[in-house]
């Protein structure tokens, strides 16, 4: 808790979305299985679907068709499933998904303060966006970058680097909160404090070999660390 007073006075929280804000596992599972089902493939349950998630969505339809952690398949097999998908997530994008809890009060909290906000996601626009807006977050965030905002995404830096340099705060001035390696590795490449969650999409990884400063286990323990750090 104290490595956050002593290493970052922050001004600007930037925060994953699938995993770390919401939990989108269900609405992700109807559009794998729908896809499978259309390619007369097997379906795989949640919680199987679950396991494949955190690496972004190329990835879990590669591992879904793959039917493990690996996704090695021809490319002319997954060319033909990617969109198929695509437009089976618009179908299911918010039909289940929900907030983690303690996610809109501690929002509410970090804009009360002055601290700005920012979600960093992989997530394509196209879905970003509406999601946010459904979900009732759209209306705390200071910026929104998504997948096919820049040129890079994470585990590159530029996303972070890019958001941060348009709010005129220094990285060093930043968090970024996530649940997936692709997250810790482009606070550390951008030179973020880092905040891992210990409930999302980490996939095979050990959330705590991921080198975050600090792992959390519930969303709200965010105030406890800025209460801390005041």
């Amino acid at each position: 808790m104290n490595a956050l007073r002593n290493n970052c006075q922050a001004k600007l929280v930037a925060f994953d979305l699938d995993g770390t804000l919401l939990d989108s596992v269900p609405d992700l599972t109807k559009a794998v299985q729908a896809t499978m089902a259309e390619l007369n493939l097997p379906e795989y349950k949640q919680d199987v679907v679950r396991g494949w998630i955190g690496n972004g969505a190329q990835l879990l339809i590669k591992r879904a068709l793959a039917g493990d952690m690996q996704g090695d398949v021809p490319a002319d097999i997954f060319e033909k499933a990617y969109p198929i998908f695509l437009d089976n997530y618009a179908k299911y994008l918010y039909c289940e998904s929900a907030l983690y809890k303690g996610v809109k009060s501690t929002l509410s909290l970090l804009k009360e303060e002055g601290v700005l906000l920012a979600c960093i996601t992989n997530k394509p626009e196209k879905f970003t966006l509406p999601l946010l807006e459904q979900m009732g977050l759209n209306q705390f965030f200071d910026k929104v970058a998504c997948g096919d905002t820049f040129d890079e995404k994470k585990p590159h830096p530029m996303p972070l680097l890019q958001v941060a340099a348009e709010l005129n705060v220094l990285p060093s001035e930043s968090i970024m909160v996530g649940d997936s390696v692709n997250d810790i590795k482009a606070a550390q490449a951008a030179g973020f404090y880092s905040i891992c969650v210990d409930y999302g999409y980490c996939g095979d990884y050990d959330v705590h070999q991921l080198g975050a400063d600090i792992v959390i286990s519930h969303f709200s323990d965010i105030n406890q660390l800025f209460q801390q750090a005041g």
